[in-house]
């Protein structure tokens, strides 16, 4: 993996997503429904140019880093989201214990 390109993040709430920009350049994005019970991400995508370079990670801790700043339980979903907060315990608490066993966490 080389370094993490400088990346600036938005949420997209028209297109329920959050997105990192490289420059003008879409790099990622996570799409996700907000729900009464918590927020579910159901996708990642990192575009070629920016595959290998920590984007996804990148984007992963900064939508889980929302989710908790907003006092949001998280639905992992996604494939990536899940895998990342299994590598990363310190996210473990955003998801309800009841949820953890549907996602292997």
């Amino acid at each position: 993996m080389t370094d993490v390109p400088a990346l600036h993040f938005s949420n997209n709430v028209e297109s329920h997503r959050y997105e990192a920009h490289h420059g003008d350049k879409l790099a990622a994005y996570v799409e996700y429904s907000q729900l009464a019970n918590g927020v579910l991400f159901s996708h990642t995508e990192v575009l070629p140019e920016f595959e290998g370079q920590g984007v996804g990670s990148a984007i992963a801790r900064h939508v889980l880093d929302s989710a908790r700043a907003d006092g949001q339980a998280v639905i992992p979903a996604c494939q990536f989201i899940a895998a990342y907060i299994r590598k990363h315990r310190e996210y473990v608490d955003l998801v309800q214990p009841q949820v953890r066993a549907a996602f292997k966490i």
